[in-house]
């Protein structure tokens, strides 16, 4: 069963959700904030994905500002990264869509259609 993993707070996240709804697709969801991914799961994620590490920080998020992130990810190693990305759901950009075939970071409706 797809997974998808978001803040229900997040207006992107509300869309997206609304939108698996409305396409009858079954999910089951998960929040971030309670449920953060883990360092295995954000590798595995990652891989499956084909995404540059970077498109799976929340660069809106006040945590990220507060880190300066913008500024010191580059200085950072993927492990360290990853390390970051695991310590706190909020960092972590949302919603996921993570299926056995596929992850998609974010929402785009043309990106999410073109797998169902």
């Amino acid at each position: 069963m797809m997974v998808f993993i978001c803040y229900t707070r997040c207006t992107t996240c509300q869309k997206a959700k609304k939108w698996l709804e409305e396409k009858g697709i079954t999910f089951e969801v998960r929040d971030i904030k309670g449920d953060n991914p883990t360092l295995e799961e954000l590798r595995q994620w990652h891989a499956a994905s084909g995404l540059p590490l970077k498109r799976f920080f929340n660069t809106s998020g006040q945590q990220y500002k507060a880190l300066n992130l913008k500024d010191r990810l580059a200085t950072m190693s993927e492990d360290e990264q990853f390390a970051l990305l695991a310590s706190d759901g909020m960092l972590v950009k949302r919603p996921i869509l993570v299926d056995k075939d596929f992850v998609r970071v974010g929402f785009k409706e043309e990106e999410w259609a073109s797998l169902m």
